[in-house]
C-alpha cells in the first residue's frame, strides 16, 4: 500500500473522528498546527494547502493531513498528506491535490490534522493536534 493510500485510509479515519477530537490526543506535550490562510489554485486544477508544525518522535508514522470544503460544508475533500519529522523544532508543510472544476478563487474551510500511526498491531491513528480555520483560495 503506497503512502498515498495510507494517508487517505488514516485521513478518512480522522474524519469520522473529528468530531470528538480530544480523544486520543496527546497530553501534556507542546505541539503546533497552524494552516495558512491563502490557498492557492493552479489553472489545472491543483489546490495547495499549507502551515507549519511542530511535534515530538512517537513510536510510528506521523502525517500532516488535511481537507478543504467550499460551498456545501457537508462536503470536505481530502488534500494530500505529509509525513511529519517530529524533532520538536518547527517545520513547513505542504500539500496538494488536483480536482478539476472542483475549487474556486474565494472563502473555503480548510482543516488539518497532525497525526500518528500506532507502531504495533493495527496502525491506528493518534490525534496529536487538530486545527481548522476559514481560508481564501486565490489563483497563482
Amino acid at each position: 500500500m503506497s503512502v498515498r493510500q495510507v494517508v487517505g485510509v488514516v485521513f478518512g479515519a480522522a474524519l469520522l473522528l473529528s468530531a470528538a477530537p480530544a480523544a486520543g490526543a496527546q497530553a501534556g506535550r507542546h505541539e503546533e498546527l497552524t494552516i495558512h490562510r491563502i490557498g492557492r489554485l493552479t489553472a489545472d486544477g491543483t489546490l495547495t494547502l499549507s502551515g507549519t508544525y511542530r511535534c515530538h518522535g512517537g513510536g510510528g508514522p506521523v502525517f500532516v493531513s488535511s481537507s478543504v470544503s467550499q460551498g456545501d460544508s457537508r462536503v470536505s475533500h481530502g488534500v494530500g498528506g505529509t509525513l511529519a519529522v517530529c524533532d520538536g523544532s518547527e517545520h513547513r508543510w505542504t500539500n496538494s491535490e488536483t480536482r478539476r472544476g472542483a475549487y474556486h478563487p474565494g472563502r473555503a474551510h480548510a482543516g488539518a490534522t497532525l497525526m500518528e500511526l500506532g507502531a504495533t498491531g493495527l496502525p491506528l491513528p493518534t490525534f496529536h493536534v487538530v486545527r481548522q480555520r476559514e481560508v481564501r483560495l486565490v489563483e497563482d
